[in-house]
């Protein structure tokens, strides 16, 4: 057990890499081209999330990703449309590895680098502090592939006002980083440059703070709002309202992702 804990907390190659800085696991997404992630990933996010929340040593986490352009975009359409399920099994944490982790109670700081959409954003939602970089930009165009943003679903309208997070989810439409900080879906736009030491500076300031009101913070905060989400949550991914149980098994789910795949207009059905 020692051995893997001490391999999640430095991983140097695949599609995530992690390193400790004194009480502090960073934590960065590599999949080039764009960081997608799909389930293979969403596991290995789960395993590392679950150890560091089981740490006494760690802290805080920060959670990045590599290059510039590309925080996450989410869900990897590519590897769904060879066969990964999009109910499929994500791990311990639910997609990402952090948003349906159980008794999670450590934060996490998201230095968003890039673009940060559909799952990518609701990864960072689940996030308690979100730093982003001034080129950082944001939607959720799930609409435009046909699929719903379930957990943004869920966390968006209670993040900022309810009129934009509808407009987000009703249209996919773009927002930049100054519009997100308007909204106060983002904590501070921080230059790309100095975006990770500022993240790091900030998690060692919270990590020298007391660990057990840290904790008792984010229970009673996760407690305060969970109850509802993670029932919403499981009736969503288990199929149980009949909307996404007819979307999950249709033809246009299908068309959406192969559309994007093939670069080209998708021809939705309804079906």
């Amino acid at each position: 057990m020692k051995k893997n804990t001490i391999s999640l907390f430095n991983l140097e190659d695949g599609p995530i890499r992690t390193t400790t800085n004194g009480k502090i696991l960073i934590i960065t997404i590599d999949r080039p081209k764009a960081n997608a992630v799909d389930l293979k990933t969403s596991r290995i996010m789960g395993d590392i999330f679950k150890s560091f929340r089981d740490d006494n040593k760690l802290r805080v986490g920060v959670l990045t990703s590599s290059g510039e352009k590309f925080f996450c975009p989410g869900w990897d359409l590519k590897a769904a449309s060879e066969g990964d399920a999009v109910d499929g099994d994500y791990g311990v944490g639910g997609f990402g590895g952090l948003q349906e982790l159980p008794n999670m109670n450590k934060p996490v700081i998201a230095a968003v680098n890039g673009i940060c959409c559909g799952g990518g954003l609701e990864i960072a939602l689940s996030c308690d502090i979100i730093l982003a970089a001034e080129t950082a930009t944001f939607a959720l165009p799930e609409i435009n592939s046909g699929t719903v943003a379930d957990a943004a679903s869920i966390k968006l309208p209670k993040r900022i006002p309810y009129h934009i997070a509808m407009e987000m989810l009703m249209t996919g439409r773009w927002i930049s980083a100054e519009e997100a900080a308007k909204w106060g879906l983002i904590n501070h736009i921080i230059p790309q440059k100095k975006l990770i030491q500022n993240a790091i500076k900030m998690a060692k300031d919270i990590a020298s703070g007391p660990p057990l009101v840290m904790s008792a913070i984010k229970e009673v905060v996760r407690e305060a709002e969970a109850a509802k989400f993670q029932e919403v949550l499981n009736k969503i991914t288990k199929r149980q309202f009949l909307t996404i149980d007819k979307l999950y098994g249709s033809e246009d789910l299908l068309e959406g992702q192969k559309a994007f795949v093939e670069k080209r207009k998708p021809n939705w059905k309804g079906k």
